[in-house]
């Protein structure tokens, strides 16, 4: 395969958001979850490698398997040789011995495993990490990432493994919204396992008020990376952090971000961009594969796998409060003539749903809310 990209330009930056002193990193970005709105951003779209961010499409993709049936909280998964010689960041665990599957999503979010990460992948499809990387990059395009291709489950080091700041938000809004169940996992600040206890390498989860996720990364071409999430008086921010030079500027700049944010949304600021569209991280959650899309060549014709119990529903959305989710019962309403319900969820979150239609209906809905810019997604 030729490589994409053989150097990454490091940006030494001043961070504008009251970050006091120069700070090298790569790119930047925060966001409001419930609407997409990017309030600040640099260098959003520039490619970066993405190191353990990679994990949180592996988790998505669990999440998935576990919506639909393909999996269970408490199956148990077989670790392979080859997962068993991942390198490090694992838990160590050996060929042919089991992981039951809640741990080991608490093993990829809280301690970042790459053994692991392995282990569900090649659990998910077929034996094969190369097949579940392509389902990866495939999934991404269909979510809306423009600019991403996976290598590997893990993040481990690939010249062509590689994402974006807007990317990354959008893949973990799309994990918001499309599995709110399950965001309590990237929560979690310590977790204990075999007698030994991990702890969350996002330190905002216990320094920073209100924060309620999300995913460190690290390797010696990525630098240091952080997504973090944080919900404050009904607002749910993201702040994402590509390149940092240590684990201390990643966890300054992402504070910044949050602070920066929370007072741009209450002061009603306009958004600011360093090289960045303005475009909306979410409004492209359901936009199907672009043909035009310079990552579409590495994505198979694998489609993902579904159960079907024979009635389908679509979702639009998942949000922090029942009035975000009211706005959204009325947006649906007057963009495409149908009236769904409002859903309470796990997290406090409310999903706004329309439930039992046939699947072919809500793929036809589905499209028409891609056409009309609003979040959405098939679920059976």
């Amino acid at each position: 395969m030729k490589k994409i990209l053989k150097l990454l330009l490091v940006l030494p930056a001043l961070f504008v958001c009251g970050f006091a002193q120069a700070a090298s990193y790569r790119a930047a970005l925060v966001a409001d979850m419930d609407s997409g709105r990017v309030l600040y951003s640099e260098n959003a779209n520039a490619a970066n490698y993405p190191a353990s961010l990679t994990k949180i499409m592996t988790l998505y993709l669990t999440f998935n398997a576990l919506e639909h049936g393909r999996l269970h909280l408490d199956d148990y998964l077989i670790v392979s040789n080859a997962a068993a010689n991942a390198e490090p960041v694992k838990l160590g665990l050996p060929a042919g011995s089991k992981i039951k599957v809640e741990d080991a999503i608490k093993a990829v979010a809280v301690h970042s495993a790459n053994d692991v990460a392995r282990v569900l992948a090649e659990n998910l499809k077929g034996g094969k990490e190369g097949n579940f990387a392509s389902l990866m990059t495939q999934v991404a395009t269909e979510i809306g990432l423009s600019n991403t291709n996976f290598e590997n489950s893990s993040g481990l080091p690939d010249d062509d493994h590689l994402s974006t700041a807007r990317d990354i938000a959008l893949l973990s809004v799309a994990v918001y919204k499309h599995f709110p169940q399950y965001w309590k996992y990237f929560g979690i600040k310590s977790w204990n396992y075999n007698g030994q206890t991990y702890t969350n390498g996002n330190r905002l989860l216990t320094s920073y008020d209100g924060c309620d996720g999300m995913k460190t990364g690290f390797t010696n071409k990525s630098k240091y990376s952080l997504v973090a999430t944080a919900k404050r008086d009904g607002q749910h921010l993201i702040a994402v952090v590509l390149g940092a030079d240590n684990k201390d500027i990643r966890a300054s700049v992402a504070t910044s971000l949050l602070n920066r944010g929370f007072k741009m949304l209450e002061n009603n600021t306009a958004p600011i961009m360093t090289n960045t569209p303005t475009t909306p991280i979410n409004k492209t959650v359901s936009k199907p594969v672009n043909e035009n899309n310079p990552f579409a060549k590495y994505a198979t014709n694998t489609k993902s796998e579904k159960l079907s119990s024979g009635l389908s529903g679509v979702q639009f959305g998942a949000f922090s409060s029942r009035d975000a989710a009211m706005r959204q019962v009325k947006n649906v309403e007057q963009s495409l003539g149908v009236l769904p319900g409002i859903e309470p969820a796990s997290g406090g979150l409310y999903r706004v749903r329309l439930n039992n239609i046939s699947e072919s209906q809500a793929q036809r809905l589905r499209n028409s809310a891609t056409a009309a810019g609003i979040d959405s997604y098939v679920f059976h």
